[in-house]
């Protein structure tokens, strides 16, 4: 009988816990958190900061009176979806998008380390469908276009369409100059397949000792923006937090001063505006 009872009790404890995690996405986020509290996954290092700092000499070292500090490494989260979407009429796209939590934005390439640009403001205006649509029509005609451009693209109601208009102004998502409409962002990049070009694999490492930064956004927020700016045939099928190493690299100033610069580890190249100096 006891063990009846305990059979039972465990079966609702499960039911309810998968309840939650489909459910509620604070859940997800909360139950990640305590499961990747001893192990979390991180893009693998390919360039050493001894590489960085040997093949950057001349950059960051200006003379003979400036030296290397003992060099650091942190961790940046970033959210990696695996994905599938609608490619043309008769072909589904399937792939991984790599998601910053930090900055907002989708990486393009990692090869590169090519980001959108604008979405960080979505998040923050808590873009959604509708937005994405004036949006998605103004970033495939350059950005700009006149009122019955836009009505005509979107095939919609005046009704309709000066609602979402004047949501999208609201939000500062975009600025009307007479009759036509832009984008307000500087250099967009927002139209873009829901896919990053990824060749690097993903390893396991240990906590102990590693420095990592505070994701700036939710899970959440970033599952909301992309399903808002996709569409509603793109669908995540998976969503892992990962890791992108990053070398600090510090430089002893004759005055004393230090001054600081941040190296990707996946593919050597210096994140922009990355120095400061202390």
């Amino acid at each position: 009988m006891r063990l009846i009872t305990t059979f039972i009790f465990c079966l609702i404890g499960i039911t309810a816990i998968v309840f939650a995690w489909n459910k509620y996405s604070g859940f997800r986020e909360w139950a990640l958190t305590i499961l990747q509290q001893k192990h979390f996954k991180t893009l693998e290092i390919r360039y050493s900061a001894e590489n960085i700092m040997k093949s950057h000499k001349r950059e960051l070292l200006k003379d003979g009176e400036h030296k290397f500090l003992d060099p650091t490494i942190i961790f940046h989260p970033y959210l990696l979806m695996e994905v599938k979407y609608n490619r043309s009429n008769n072909q589904t796209g399937e792939g991984l998008i790599l998601w910053s939590l930090v900055d907002g934005e989708m990486v393009i390439n990692t090869n590169s380390w090519e980001k959108t640009h604008g979405f960080t403001d979505c998040i923050k205006s808590s873009a959604d469908r509708d937005d994405f649509k004036v949006i998605n029509a103004l970033s495939l005609n350059n950005g700009s276009m006149d009122r019955e451009s836009l009505a005509k693209f979107l095939n919609v109601e005046d009704q309709t369409l000066d609602r979402w208009l004047d949501l999208c102004r609201k939000k500062n998502l975009i600025v009307q100059n007479g009759n036509n409409f832009r984008l307000h962002f500087q250099n967009p990049k927002l139209h873009v397949n829901p896919e990053t070009k990824i060749n690097q694999w993903l390893v396991t490492k240990e906590l102990k000792q590693a420095i990592k930064i505070p994701p700036k956004y939710r899970v959440s927020q970033i599952e909301s923006i992309a399903k808002a700016a996709f569409g509603v045939d793109f669908a995540i099928r998976k969503m892992t937090e990962v890791f992108l190493p990053v070398h600090s690299i510090k430089i002893q100033n004759p005055d004393g001063s230090k001054m600081t610069s941040y190296w990707n580890a996946l593919n050597g190249k210096k994140l922009s505006q990355s120095y400061y100096i202390e």
